[in-house]
């Protein structure tokens, strides 16, 4: 299988050594690697089967036609509007995700925090763990070591400590 037989633009149908059989169009082929990368089907539009082939996994295949570069830009859609909204929403998230994780905290603590954050709003301000931007827990994160807000929500807070703590506890997480 070499030369022209993986030219872009070959349609194949194809056998694997695993028992997939399908038929794809090469659109590109990458030698050091020896993987091919084929366009399932026919179908042009905007959402296309892509797959990724080691070549050493083709039992057998046969060219069926060859045909025209599939990624020709000129025929290519591409939903720029789409995919910048989903880029938008994917740094938002990894931002929120970031945001979530302690630096300088033990495990106990971080798990702490995302015991809170089931059920209440939380923030990390560096190594203090802020609930409803009111109540604040420090090391070494226990009931004692809350401080601030509303009596109500002081309590609050204490009841879902000692809850977690005796979790943790039972589970053996504690140290």
């Amino acid at each position: 299988m070499e030369g022209e037989e993986f030219a872009v633009g070959c349609l194949l149908s194809i056998k694997t050594t695993l028992g997939d059989e399908f038929e794809g169009q090469i659109i590109s082929y990458d030698r050091l690697s020896n993987i091919l990368v084929l366009q399932e089907g026919l179908e042009s539009g905007p959402r296309r089967n892509i797959r990724l082939l080691k070549a050493n996994y083709i039992k057998e295949f046969s060219l069926l036609r060859q045909d025209e570069d599939p990624l020709d830009a000129k025929k290519c859609f591409l939903d720029l509007t789409s995919l910048q909204a989903r880029e938008d929403s994917a740094i938002r998230q990894a931002e929120a995700d970031y945001e979530r994780f302690g630096v300088g905290v033990t495990s106990d603590a971080q798990n702490l925090f995302d015991a809170l954050s089931k059920t209440l709003p939380v923030r990390w301000d560096k190594t203090v763990i802020v609930v409803m931007n009111e109540v604040r827990v420090s090391s070494p994160y226990l009931p004692e070591s809350v401080s601030g807000g509303t009596p109500a929500a002081n309590e609050r807070v204490k009841k879902v400590l000692e809850f977690e703590r005796k979790r943790m506890l039972t589970r053996g997480t504690s140290q």
